[in-house]
């Protein structure tokens, strides 16, 4: 098998690379004397992929469907794979975001073992009506509970507020209704559509052996890449929000809300590579906790604690949230308007710039010291167009005018909307 070494001398990283015949990208992460080892397993699909075309048919399927085929891939003919991985010595999980499933195992023993469990059960589905049934409960429950959760609600209501029709828009584990649609034909079916070779990406971090990898890659998965779906994410949205604010009373014990504003979706991986560094670094400049805008509104008790900065890309939409809790969420966010002004009249502190530049590259070297933030930085990057180590380069290439361009064109009244939940009265 070749394999592509590529070498990050900035950071002292290397990370070896391969494409099977089937089309499966493979990245091996070499950590020679350690333990531990971790292998993650992704696949293009997430929670906004329920509208696509296949062989020129088009499919829609239910709000929730890509979250519901996650929990039900655990189960095999001969019992269930999350019992198996944890009875030989491995700790497994899974996720789904807006834009990708992942299966994932750390372990210190039996890792090759575990490891074709682990491609064992994510390529070959087995579905009963029964467990379907019963598992549509155990999903309806958490989605229930989760709607009661402040921090749930008031991001979702942000994103009503932002996009039009996006199906960002939707939650990632759709609805109590929506769910009831899905049947084992509709799993067995997003399953032959999405989780072939060609359309996922596994990266092993550890004292592992890449051979033995793509060995059991080859061994276990389906031979040929599968067709790529043509996928739909509805009409393209502006950047101007849905509406401008959302507010709603829960049990909180003091006002929280997120300020969001919808971002261009860059074209190429390299964009958005830099589009995501610029923003964190931009954002957390000017309202990140060593911030003046945070250590003023904190010392006049507008602010209860951190300004959170958060960006967000996915499946064609990219947005920036501040998040905070406080008294006043309006006068914040008149804050940050006249920050933002601020901005363009007499630009960032360069000195502060810096010291948030610093912070985000010690943020990025931390994070390769975890074994699982490495793997899922490698994968999401790989199936995003652009590779995670050359953010050290590119945050290191963001210049000042950059931050203060991106903040004035962006952050506008116009553009940002206002998500809030209050304490009931």
């Amino acid at each position: 098998m070749k394999w592509n070494e590529t070498n990050y001398p900035r950071i002292g990283e290397t990370v070896l690379r391969t494409t099977l015949p089937n089309g499966l990208t493979v990245a091996v992460v070499p950590k020679p004397l350690y333990r531990k080892r971790y292998a993650f397993f992704t696949t293009r699909y997430g929670g906004m992929d329920m509208r696509f075309r296949l062989d020129g048919v088009w499919h829609d399927t239910p709000a929730g469907i890509a979250h519901y085929l996650e929990h039900k891939m655990f189960d095999t003919e001969d019992g269930n794979a999350l019992q198996v991985l944890s009875q030989n010595g491995a700790e497994p999980n899974a996720f789904t975001s807006n834009a990708t499933t992942a299966y994932y195992f750390d372990c210190t023993e039996h890792f090759e073992e575990n490891l074709k469990i682990l491609l064992s059960f994510v390529s070959v589905p087995y579905f009963t009506q029964e467990s379907v049934d019963k598992e549509r409960g155990i999903i309806g429950q958490e989605i229930r509970m989760v709607e009661d959760t402040p921090d749930w609600r008031v991001y979702t209501n942000l994103l009503e507020c932002l996009y039009h029709s996006s199906p960002a828009r939707v939650a990632i584990a759709g609805t109590v209704e929506s769910i009831a649609e899905i049947t084992p034909e509709t799993l067995y079916h997003c399953h032959s559509v999405f989780y072939h070779p060609s359309n996922m990406v596994l990266c092993c971090v550890g004292d592992v052996d890449p051979e033995a990898i793509a060995a059991a890659a080859r061994e276990i998965l389906p031979d040929t890449p599968g067709e790529k779906p043509e996928r739909d994410y509805g009409a393209p949205e502006t950047l101007l929000p849905a509406r401008m604010r959302a507010e709603k009373t829960m049990s909180v014990s003091a006002p929280q809300f997120l300020l969001g504003v919808k971002l261009p979706y860059p074209a190429s991986g390299a964009a958005r590579a830099r589009q995501k560094l610029l923003a964190e670094l931009a954002g957390e400049c000017l309202f990140g906790k060593a911030s003046v805008f945070f250590n003023d509104l904190y010392a006049g008790g507008l602010l209860n604690g951190d300004c959170s900065v958060e960006y967000d890309s996915s499946a064609g939409t990219a947005m920036l949230v501040l998040g905070a809790q406080g008294r006043d969420p309006d006068a914040v966010a008149e804050a940050v308007h006249a920050a933002v002004s601020g901005v363009a009249m007499r630009g960032l502190d360069k000195e502060a710039l810096e010291r948030c530049r610093r912070a985000k590259y010690g943020q990025l070297l931390g994070s390769l010291d975890s074994f699982a933030d490495y793997a899922v930085s490698l994968a999401e990057s790989k199936l995003d167009g652009w590779d995670a180590p050359d953010a050290f380069a590119v945050l290191e290439s963001i210049t000042l005018a950059e931050c203060e361009a991106f903040l004035c064109e962006n952050l506008t009244r116009e553009r940002l909307a206002l998500s809030v939940i209050r304490p009931n009265a």
